[in-house]
């Protein structure tokens, strides 16, 4: 079929929320390549799934939120809306509750909000195993016969939906997924395990060979989405489709199939499933109404599908296939993406890597690492491409110029794809290992952990101009600025996307950090000398740092010159009227001559100038923001070893 002109029939703008799952980020890509109103949301982060997305086209937003989810309909207003969400399909997500607030209330709730804005088409992702019967091919009019509470909340889901699509003309339809499987699936699954061992040679034990499924491929389960909104009609509002291959396949036959694709020579290991009979029923959909109303049938056998799923899996290191899974997610712990700016630190990136490394494996949590070539002259983007060919957790970005450490921290923060970040110069005189202590008063409830700097091993001059830096800039500014804490810090992910909303080019980030506000705590640290080579660091650098915290954060020297100018004026006009009365009265003692007067004007003539100097340092200021330039320029992104040249982004402008 010409998926393209139904893509292109489509009603936009196009939302595909819970697009950080395995069908909900295949559908959106598949739609992603033809339109750019298509807009994925996710309930916390990216994920690895949407690692490559750009951050404008994905929306955090947690359905089960009344708040967050009128917002986002509010915001984009769209007209198809693909729901993709799911919460219990796995055996680790077992709490009832927030399986029905996920799959039933969130739903509602979000079709009532769709339903008073009016939308086109709105295209629900349910579940096989709403039958939960041994029943062969069973047609959408079948009992349902729910066997898990995952289960019972598609059965009231789909219930829901074919009440306000038959009785109030809401245009929606439920689609019945079988075994869905692909590129992007969790590699725990069936599917992904299967390809993998076969890929090496063997295959890993399976379950009963006499279990079947209807096993069929992502691509056109995402054709099928697509078909049903294209073909949304009044009489299909409330409808549910049957969406499988329409062929039964057991365990037995799907081992074979591998062995034979793979040339797997060991005989398959198998268990028993004894006692579970509606996991051993002849399993497989009747998709025939789904071709009859909506012109959809599978095109993928099962041998072209797992020839193309080995195609992904094959392109996965080891260490890359482990982590692709929900599980991780499931132990409660959040995710961190560390940015790491870096100007003439190719000596120091390797050994970044390896303890930072370290340390997130000691944590035990889901990580990447993103390192930003902010226009170095060395040969940082090499280092950090050979390091990503070697670690897929690892992201590289090439500066087409130097644009500072500020705007390479943002260039990370707009691709980052986890739960928090953590800001550090390349240079290693922020200790990775502090980290850990950072992540503790993150799961106190802190939304930003910053590195505040009792000491640093520098001269003591240096040092006490740090100090007083720090104590002065707190004091003119109007957000409070913690003492000596500089960019090295822990954001929570909310706290990153208020960061990023603020728009300046003319970036200072620990003051954004405090401006934004939030629950913020600081922790102590000796920062090192730099490890490798000399700072680029110098007095009229420091300087301009100076000017640009307080000129970005602080109206007190234009207080300051104002207050200044009314004092000055008041004692102008006494002197004057002092020296009208002393020539009045006292002609003989009054001043004359011109050293009074030539003090005078160069007193006041001064005041001008520095006057002027000081509305200048503003005005220029306003001068970077009106004209519109771009913050940052990505030449590069680097990425499994290969650098892939960056087009104009519209997160950079």
């Amino acid at each position: 079929m010409r998926l393209d002109r139904h893509i292109a029939a489509l009603k936009g703008p196009i939302l595909v929320t819970g697009a950080g799952g395995f069908v909900g980020a295949n559908l959106f890509k598949t739609l992603q390549a033809h339109r750019d109103d298509v807009y994925a949301v996710v309930r916390r982060d990216k994920g690895w799934r949407l690692a490559d997305v750009d951050n404008e086209q994905v929306v955090v937003a947690d359905l089960n939120d009344s708040a967050a989810a009128r917002s986002l309909v509010g915001a984009v207003r769209p007209q198809t809306v693909f729901d993709c969400v799911s919460f219990g399909a796995y055996a680790f997500e077992d709490d009832p509750v927030l399986i029905h607030r996920t799959n039933v209330q969130a739903m509602i709730e979000l079709v009532s909000l769709l339903s008073a804005q009016g939308v086109a088409a709105y295209v629900h992702a349910g579940t096989s195993s709403e039958y939960g019967t041994n029943s062969a091919g069973p047609p959408e009019d079948a009992l349902c016969q729910p066997n898990s509470q995952y289960a019972v909340s598609k059965v009231a889901a789909a219930s829901y939906l074919a009440y306000v699509g038959k009785t109030a003309g809401f245009p929606a339809v439920n689609l019945r997924l079988y075994s869905v499987y692909g590129p992007l699936e969790d590699s725990s699954r069936l599917i992904p395990n299967l390809v993998r061992s076969a890929l090496n040679g063997a295959l890993p034990p399976l379950v009963d060979p006499r279990t079947s499924r209807d096993f069929v491929y992502v691509d056109d389960v995402c054709a099928a989405f697509v078909m049903a909104a294209t073909k949304m009609q009044p009489e299909l509002y409330g409808e549910s489709f049957n969406i499988g291959a329409g062929r039964k396949t057991t365990i037995a036959e799907l081992a074979e199939t591998a062995r034979a694709l793979f040339g797997v020579t060991e005989a398959p290991r198998f268990g028993s499933m004894e006692g579970r009979a509606w996991d051993l029923a002849d399993w497989y959909a009747d998709p025939s109404k789904a071709k009859r109303l909506l012109g959809w049938e599978a095109e993928h056998d099962l041998a072209s599908g797992l020839k193309l799923t080995a195609d992904w899996v094959g392109g996965l290191s080891e260490e890359a296939f482990k982590a692709g899974t929900k599980k991780t997610a499931a132990s409660g712990k959040r995710s961190l993406s560390a940015i790491i700016a870096c100007y003439k630190d190719g000596q120091a990136i390797p050994i970044m890597h390896q303890r930072l490394t370290a340390t997130f494996r000691k944590i035990g949590i889901d990580y990447e690492i993103i390192f930003v070539n902010d226009g170095s002259p060395d040969d940082s983007a090499a280092v950090i491409e050979a390091i990503s060919a070697a670690d897929p957790r690892v992201i590289g970005i090439t500066h087409s110029r130097n644009f500072g450490s500020q705007m390479a921290f943002r260039s990370g923060m707009e691709l980052s794809s986890k739960q928090g970040v953590v800001l550090l110069d390349g240079d290693l005189q922020d200790p990775p290992e502090l980290i850990e202590a950072f992540y503790a008063k993150w799961e106190e409830g802190f939304d930003v952990v910053y590195g505040r700097r009792v000491k640093r091993d520098m001269p003591f001059a240096w040092g006490l101009a740090y100090k007083l830096f720090y104590r002065v800039f707190a004091a003119l500014s109007y957000v409070t600025i913690p003492h000596d804490a500089g960019d090295f810090s822990l954001i929570d992910r909310r706290v990153a996307s208020w960061m990023l909303r603020c728009g300046e080019r003319d970036l200072f980030m620990r003051g954004i950090r405090a401006f934004v506000g939030f629950k913020q705590t600081g922790v102590d640290y000796v920062r090192p000398e730099r490890m490798f080579g000399v700072s680029t660091n110098n007095l009229l650098k420091n300087l301009d740092w100076a000017k640009k915290g307080i000129f970005s954060f602080s109206n007190t020297p234009l207080t300051m010159l104002t207050s200044t100018g009314v004092v000055l004026l008041a004692l102008s006009l006494l002197a004057a009227v002092v020296l009208a009365l002393l020539r009045l009265f006292f002609p003989d003692i009054a001043p004359r001559g011109a050293t009074t007067l030539l003090i005078a004007i160069l007193g006041f003539g001064s005041l001008n100038l520095f006057g002027i100097g000081l509305v200048g340092e503003y005005v220029a200021k306003i001068m970077t923001e009106v004209k519109g330039r771009p913050r940052l320029i990505r030449a590069a992104l680097i990425r499994h070893g290969k650098s892939t040249e960056q087009l104009p982004e519209r997160s950079s402008t």
